[in-house]
């Protein structure tokens, strides 16, 4: 029985550490520092980047200027 409770107690301890916690509670990518700050690993921590495509816009070109006007001269004046 007290294996049992030890084998328990072990796996227990080792399945309750977490990524943020082995890396002195800094998260992915960081560790303590001599001064107990979180520096940047030397490493570059490259994770995958899953772009979609854009999808295509098509505008049909709008009147600028109302019926009766044409754009000239950089303003809408009459025919």
């Amino acid at each position: 029985m007290k294996y049992l409770f030890a084998a328990v107690l072990a796996l227990g301890t080792i399945a309750s550490f977490s990524a943020a916690e082995a890396a002195g509670g800094c998260g992915p990518g960081w560790h303590r520092g001599p001064y107990g700050g979180c520096q940047p690993n030397r490493r570059v921590v490259v994770a995958p980047v899953v772009v979609a495509p854009a999808p295509v816009v098509v505008v049909r070109p709008g009147r600028v200027c109302p019926y009766g006007t044409v754009w000239r001269y950089g303003r809408c004046r009459a025919y």
